[in-house]
């Protein structure tokens, strides 16, 4: 029987799964390359918040329903790939819908595991925004996080948001859902209107 946060973690490697597998349709990669590329996207930042909480092997790992929603974003962008490559950057649209999922699921986790405010949110941030690093890095690109772009500040709210329902403060079905809506929202409205935090500028030294 899933609960609902076994759903939330279900959804966030699905959308992460995809925000991959397009990734890699677009970098026009071969079949194993678009399924690593999926499967790292996917489940990348999960590995590592398992890691450091202990939690061995990683449930990415070794999850049946995880691998299933893997392979089920591999078909959807095989047989659906006008579509979803039709929507608008899908690739930024899908990744903005894991960061929210995976940030809940992995603060909540954390939470079980360490019941430490600053670790559960932290490792919500690296649940959140380690596999579309990993995945920037495998295309070549700069990782979001690094940039000026609301990416990992996004995750931590939704991480913050989901510790009220942890630790009890809200009821825990609602805290999980607005933690995911608002770190969601935060990520496309600062993509929408290309809000960013500030740089220290370069001073030609």
């Amino acid at each position: 029987m899933l609960t609902a946060f076994d759903f939330v973690d279900l959804m966030g490697t699905f959308a992460f799964a995809l925000s991959g597998a397009t990734a890699g349709v677009k970098e026009d990669f071969d079949f194993f390359g678009v399924f690593a590329l999926t499967t790292v996207t996917a489940v990348g930042g999960g590995v590592i918040r398992d890691i450091c909480i202990s939690d061995l092997p990683p449930a990415g790992l070794t999850s049946i329903p995880c691998l299933l929603a893997i392979v089920a974003a591999l078909v959807c962008v095989s047989f659906f790939q006008r579509v979803i490559l039709s929507f608008e950057k899908a690739t930024l649209f899908f990744d903005a819908l894991g960061l929210g999922f995976f940030a809940a699921f992995g603060a909540n986790k954390t939470w079980q595991y360490s019941h430490n405010v600053e670790l559960s949110i932290l490792l919500g941030c690296v649940s959140a925004s380690g596999g579309g690093c990993l995945r920037d890095l495998l295309t070549g690109k700069p990782p979001g996080i690094f940039s000026q772009d609301i990416y990992a500040s996004a995750a931590a709210a939704g991480a913050a948001l989901e510790l009220c329902g942890s630790a009890g403060l809200v009821p825990q079905s609602v805290s999980a859902w607005v933690a995911v809506a608002t770190c969601t929202l935060i990520r496309l409205i600062s993509l929408k209107y290309k809000i960013g935090l500030p740089s220290i500028k370069h001073n030609g030294l």
